[in-house]
């Protein structure tokens, strides 16, 4: 079994949780807004394209990401051109680790039973036309 699904946008990374100091001086952890949603757009994505199938609890799995980020218009046409060929790739945030993490447990309880279930993991970061785009095919390891 193989599924395969886009989430639209630039790629984004898992932000760390935020602490608050309540007024009788307990903390509070919460995750951003912005991660929630982002993990909900990921599990839309992912049951869209999966019509109701989730992988075995006891199976091995290989996730391959290609994260496309936008390019700025104020590039040089040249530059932009560059980029587009992979002649000069993304370097800048979200890490690679973040942008795993983010995907990973997203998809905990949905795609699979837990993310230790992903032996193998593909991460390609790149620059594509448009507002961005994040790629991810997950499928039984071999």
């Amino acid at each position: 079994m193989k599924i395969e699904f886009t989430i639209p946008g630039p790629p984004q990374g898992k932000a760390r949780p935020r602490v608050v100091r309540m007024k009788n001086g307990a903390s509070v952890s919460y995750t951003p807004d912005k991660t929630v949603q982002y993990e909900e757009l990921v599990r839309l994505r992912f049951m869209s394209a999966a019509t109701g199938q989730r992988f075995p609890d006891d199976t091995a799995l290989r996730m391959t990401i290609i994260s496309g980020f936008p390019i700025a218009k104020s590039k040089s046409k040249k530059l932009q051109a560059a980029m587009l060929s992979g002649a000069i790739r993304p370097t800048k945030k979200p890490d690679s680790d973040n942008i795993v993490k983010i995907i990973c447990d997203a998809l905990n309880g949905f795609a699979y039973k837990d993310d230790a279930q992903v032996a193998e993991i593909v991460l390609s970061k790149k620059y594509v036309a448009g507002v961005g785009e994040t790629f991810v095919r997950i499928e039984y390891a071999r």
